[in-house]
């Protein structure tokens, strides 16, 4: 039989061993009673009382596959603590062939079995029900009293040997300086960039950052106020700051939360690092300008124009590029033939982006084979001792091969063709009118946009997949550039993101990055460049 090994400890307290341990003997179990372990899935510092582990459910979804028939786990709590979990994905793994064993505690297969299964996760259920109950108790008492129940402790206290707060005289008035200045006007950046050069570091001996201060701004521990859970204690704790200060830096926080970004890159531009200058095939970046009737205006320029003054192609204006190349995206999504094309070439990368598997079974098909030959030969009456040590010998390798395409196969699941297109056919269903969904069309379809004076070439990541537009058919064109376009004839790399999304969506989370080539050339029925 084919197993895998769940293990899984709930606590950042607990250290690796516990895992090591939970495989140590799982591994034991498995090698006891002759099965082979083809994978182990690892849950850190996550609770069986909840099944949003990603490792568990990475496991749940390959039952699906037929890979393996058990899966082994040190006890059943490992598993859940929750009955309801227990029995809905035991249910979901008995349609899929797999049976969860412990290797610690013996369940027979009879009726006398199924009520000790039962006890067991009834029992894990309470222990953990009560241990939370305990823990939430005994930490309200101390809330009740104002004490430290763990987490971070704010800059400028310490922990006293009442196991409250109390101020620490070097710090505190380090933060009371940073109140000050807030409050008299000073930006975050500006205080930040102060306390490093007073070499004035964190608890845990870092250099000061933006996040650091603005955390320090809002924390109201400050002003004394105790919190835990739904405890609120007013000057449960001593005050560093005192309320009306206090008061004045949260009115201005919210006014410059309230204020429109500072830096234009807050703004979101869609086109970041696909948008090319068609004169000198620079990328070009986002920028910003206030205009006259202070009114904030947000366009493309190119990197040569804006830093080395090496290029004269002019801006193009920020909406009018992004709706333009989100509506040609969006029309040729709609093309059934595109969708069958793209859906052919990412089924066919599967099998190129390794050649592991192929080499594996390459290895199995010439070890069958000599097994074969090896049973011919005993069956003409060719047998001695070291006929009999190659066909084990050759057994075994065979068991190792199978073993091995199996792990492969489990990291990186065959898709169908089927399943591929459902993938790409779920852009069309994209609402392009919220940011969320014209990025997700873009970062999955295009490939690359060259802005030319006269045209827009577009490339998709299919193969042949480039579109030009002429300017001269486009009503309204924000795009005065004048010059001439140069040669486009290299060839692009570009990271094909509908592999990435089809695979998160069939295991999980999991995750695999592809480079992928296409040729960037405008097709025969179109305008070339000149």
């Amino acid at each position: 039989m084919k197993a895998v090994i769940y293990a899984r400890y709930s606590s950042d307290n607990q250290r690796e061993e516990s895992i090591e341990g939970q495989l140590r003997e799982c591994m034991e179990y498995a090698k006891f009673n002759g099965i082979d372990v083809i994978n182990t899935y690892i849950d850190r510092a996550f609770s069986a009382k909840t099944d949003h582990r990603p490792e568990f459910q990475h496991m749940i979804k390959d039952s699906y596959k037929g890979l393996f028939d058990l899966i082994i786990v040190w006890k059943l709590d490992r598993f859940a603590r929750n009955r309801y979990d227990s029995a809905h994905y035991k249910a979901i793994l008995k349609k899929n062939g797999v049976k969860v064993v412990s290797a610690k505690e013996t369940i027979s297969e009879g009726s006398e079995g199924i009520l000790l299964e039962a006890m067991l996760e009834g029992y894990a259920e309470y222990y953990s029900a009560e241990l939370s109950e305990k823990v939430i108790r005994g930490l309200t008492e101390n809330a009740l009293k104002c004490k430290v129940n763990g987490g971070q402790i704010p800059f400028g206290y310490r922990i006293g040997a009442d196991q409250m707060l109390e101020i620490d005289e070097t710090l505190a008035p380090i933060v009371e300086e940073i109140f000050i200045w807030y409050s008299e006007g000073k930006k975050i950046k500006e205080i930040v960039d102060m306390l490093n050069a007073r070499n004035i570091r964190t608890r845990f001996d870092r250099p000061m950052s933006i996040n650091i201060v603005q955390y320090m701004l809002s924390n109201r521990k400050y002003i004394g106020e105790y919190k835990y859970r739904d405890i609120t204690v007013p000057h449960g704790s001593p005050a560093i700051i005192a309320e009306d200060l206090f008061q004045r830096v949260q009115e201005r926080l919210t006014k410059n939360k309230k204020a429109p970004a500072r830096h234009k890159a807050e703004d979101d531009y869609l086109l970041t690092t696909k948008l090319f200058c068609g004169h000198c095939g620079a990328f070009m970046i986002g920028e910003s300008g206030t205009g006259r009737n202070k009114i904030v205006h947000h366009y493309y320029k190119c990197v040569n124009t804006k830093k080395r003054k090496t290029c004269d192609k002019k801006v193009v204006k920020k909406d009018w590029i992004e709706n333009l190349v989100v509506k040609v995206a969006a029309e040729i999504l709609e093309d059934d033939k595109v969708v069958e094309r793209l859906t052919d070439t990412l089924y066919e990368m599967q099998f190129q982006t390794s050649n592991k598997i192929p080499r594996l079974q390459e290895q199995l098909a010439a070890v069958e084979k000599g097994i074969e030959n090896m049973v011919n030969a005993i069956q003409q009456g060719i047998f001695t001792p070291s006929t009999k040590e190659r066909l084990d010998k050759l057994e075994t390798e065979k068991k190792d091969l199978e073993i091995s395409i199996l792990q492969e196969q489990i990291k990186k699941p065959l898709l169908s063709k089927e399943f591929i297109m459902f993938g790409i056919c779920k852009f069309r269903k994209l609402d392009l009118d919220t940011r969320e969904g014209r990025q997700r069309l873009i970062d999955g379809f295009v490939n690359s946009v060259y802005l030319y004076d006269d045209k827009i070439v577009l490339t998709f990541n299919y193969k042949d997949g480039t579109k030009t537009i002429s300017l001269s058919d486009i009503n309204g064109s924000d795009l005065d550039c004048l010059g001439a376009p140069v040669n486009w004839t290299k060839s692009l790399s570009a990271f094909c993101p509908f592999l990435c999304l089809l695979r998160r969506m069939s295991i999980g989370c999991y995750r695999r990055r592809k480079s992928i080539a296409y040729a960037a050339q405008a097709a025969a029925e179109l305008p070339a460049p000149k």
